[in-house]
């Protein structure tokens, strides 16, 4: 598929669970952050097509994530992922430049669908 996608949770069993979805469905370039200072630093360096990103992270939320990655690169594909019961964050995500959300626990054809949408 080509398409470089960066997974960012703190939680590996979250990344691993995203990761499988994508790679059954043919997605082979996947990157991963365990929170959001590591997704800033690892943005410059590899310079993924979408990022799909944790809100609730230690050392640097999402949110902060966010807003650092769309300060250096306002094209970044973001797309949140949540618990339940954290609308007022999605709904500040979604302000400040994501493209959508995933609300955990996850469906893999909800992720599917996501990718596909932003990634055309």
């Amino acid at each position: 598929m080509g398409k470089k996608i960066m997974l960012v949770d703190d939680a590996a069993f979250m990344r691993m669970t995203i990761k499988n979805a994508l790679t059954k469905a043919g997605y082979t370039e996947l990157i991963e952050a365990s929170d959001g200072q590591q997704a800033v630093e690892t943005y410059d360096q590899e310079h993924p097509d979408l990022i799909i990103m944790d809100i609730t992270m230690p050392n640097m939320d999402g949110i902060q994530a966010l807003q650092a990655i769309k300060a250096k690169d306002s094209n970044a594909k973001i797309v949140m992922c949540s618990a339940m019961g954290q609308e007022a964050m999605v709904v500040e995500a979604i302000k400040l430049g994501a493209l959508d959300f995933i609300v955990k626990p996850f469906k893999p054809d909800r992720i599917l669908q996501t990718v596909s949408k932003v990634l055309g």
